[in-house]
Formats: structure tokens, C-alpha cells, sequence
């Protein structure tokens, strides 16, 4: 078995930066993918650059690698592991699941697992998935929409997709896109593409869970005598009756009209009293009266 110096598959020196070898990688990805490339050798050029950056992007598998590679090991050289060798543990335990790597790698990272087995190394193999995020208005992930997201990969360069929001989707999950992964090799079929979706704030509503919560502004009076209010939801205004006596920062529920599921989340409504100010005489002389008229000592 050789020993492969993956720094010199990917054309970058022992002390690049992770950045610089992820820009190596994507540069020999895009030129020797056998589905895009033309060159001779393209298919086993790719896997070689793939498996570079397999033990390259992971810091626990760079680090196993650079310890071998430190005892003045070159590409070519006659390898086999040191009895004492304890590698096999960076980056997950050696599980990789959409590639099949070469015996060098597998002796120092651990035995591959990819689909197809150990006959995965020639013949049709599907392609690796995408992982990519949206961000998407509250209202949209409440209503469902389409929104148009521009990807940038290796392999296929820039494109943009049209991607159906479900409606009540939660933040952090992930919507699967089949067949907009990565292409397949030697016509194998392409891999999936999993896009986690992401929620901006909303200055009116608070999303916990599946249940709203949104503030709403009266007056002194429409607390003190009670009134019937319009609310702001999501699925547009509704009237909310406000109890007589009402204080600020009291919570009223809607039920059902929370976040959408199959058992629909609530709604609170948190009432805040905005006193309007006294800017004429016959203003302040009723707020006068007022503090006269009322036996009402808040501060006990």
C-alpha cells in the first residue's frame, strides 16, 4: 500500500488554511467531475481530490494524518500503519456514508461504509447531497409561499431554484429536494439537496413553540369600561373582546389561531394601556378630576 500526500493531490502546502484548501478542492471538483469533464483519468482524478478533502477538511483527520505524515513519509512510499496506530476516530468514527475511499484511507481514518459496499468503486454511484439555508419571512413560513433561492456549489456552478415553502413550517427544519444534489458518477443518479430553513423576526408577532404572541395598544377608557378591539394575525385582523377592568400587560387568548398544524397553536394577546397626553386646559383639568374622583393608590 502508498502512502498518498493528500496536501500535493490538492496542490496546496502543509500549512494552508482551511480556506485555502476548500478553494483547492472546489477547483479540482469542478474540473475532472467525470459528468462535466472531458479529460482522461477525470473520474479517478475527482475521487483522489474527494478523498483529499475528505481527510483534509476535518480537523481530528488532519490532525491523525499530519502525526503519519510527520514521520517523512512522501507519495509513493511503501505505508503501512504503526502497530500502536489509534487512528480511525476523527471526524465521527470513521463512518462515510456517500463515498468509497482508497485502503490507505481506510487504514487511518476506518473502513468506509458507502453505498454500494466495497462494489461501490466502479459502476454507477449516486451523487453526494447539498446541504443549503433559506430565509424566509415569519408570514411566509405561516402561509407556505415559493421563494427563489441562488445556489453556488463546485460542481454545478451557480443556480437557482424555485423551492414550495409547506405552510406551518418550523424554523430549523429541513425541506429535501430530490435529484438537486450533487450529479450522480458514471450515470448513477443524483444526490438530494437539504435545505434548512431559517425564520427572520417579526416586529408584530413572537413565534414560542406554536403559539403567537403579539401586543396590542387601547386606550384607559376601552380598559376601564371594556371594548371590542381589531387584532392583527397572521391569517389577518380579528376582533378581540376586551374585558371591563382590564389592566396593562393583561394576556387574552385566540385559540386556534396560533401556528397552523394538525391541532392549530393559540394566540396571546398582551394589552398595553397608552395614556394620551394632556396638551390643553380642559385636558389637564380632566385629569385632574380624575385623581380627585378615583380612591386609586397604585403604589399601595
Amino acid at each position: 500500500m502508498q502512502f498518498k500526500d493528500y496536501y500535493e493531490t490538492l496542490g496546496v502546502k502543509p500549512d494552508a488554511s482551511d480556506a485555502e484548501i476548500k478553494r483547492a478542492y472546489r477547483k479540482l471538483a469542478r474540473k475532472y467531475h467525470p459528468d462535466v469533464s472531458k479529460e482522461t483519468g477525470a473520474e479517478e482524478k475527482f475521487k483522489s481530490a474527494n478523498e483529499a478533502y475528505e481527510a483534509l477538511k476535518d480537523a481530528e483527520r488532519r490532525r491523525e494524518y499530519d502525526q503519519l505524515r510527520a514521520g517523512g513519509y512522501r507519495a509513493g512510499d511503501e505505508f503501512r500503519p504503526p502497530p500502536s496506530w489509534q487512528g480511525g476516530n476523527g471526524g465521527g468514527g470513521g463512518r462515510f456514508e456517500e463515498e468509497d475511499f482508497s485502503d490507505f484511507f481506510e487504514s487511518i481514518f476506518g473502513r468506509g461504509r458507502g453505498r454500494g459496499g466495497a462494489q461501490g468503486r466502479s459502476g454507477p454511484r449516486r451523487g453526494s447531497d447539498l446541504q443549503a439555508r433559506i430565509t424566509i419571512s415569519l408570514a411566509s413560513a405561516f402561509s407556505g409561499a415559493r421563494e427563489r433561492i441562488t445556489l453556488r456549489d463546485p460542481v454545478q456552478g451557480e443556480r437557482t431554484l424555485e423551492v414550495k415553502i409547506p405552510a406551518g413550517i418550523e424554523p430549523g427544519k429541513q425541506i429535501r429536494l430530490s435529484g438537486q444534489g450533487n450529479p450522480g458518477i458514471s450515470g448513477g443518479p443524483a444526490g438530494d439537496l437539504l435545505l434548512e430553513v431559517n425564520v427572520r423576526e417579526d416586529g408584530r408577532f413572537k413565534l414560542d413553540g406554536r403559539t403567537i404572541t403579539t401586543s396590542v395598544p387601547i386606550t384607559p377608557w376601552e380598559a376601564a369600561l371594556g371594548a371590542t378591539v381589531k387584532v392583527p394575525t397572521l391569517a389577518g385582523e380579528v376582533e378581540l373582546r376586551v374585558p371591563a377592568g382590564s389592566s396593562s400587560g393583561s394576556k387574552l387568548r385566540l385559540r386556534g389561531r396560533g401556528w397552523p398544524g394538525k391541532i392549530a397553536g393559540d394566540q396571546i394577546v398582551v394589552l398595553e394601556i397608552q395614556t394620551p397626553r394632556a396638551e390643553t386646559d380642559e385636558q389637564k383639568q380632566f385629569y385632574e378630576s380624575m385623581a380627585t374622583t378615583f380612591d386609586f393608590k397604585p403604589r399601595g
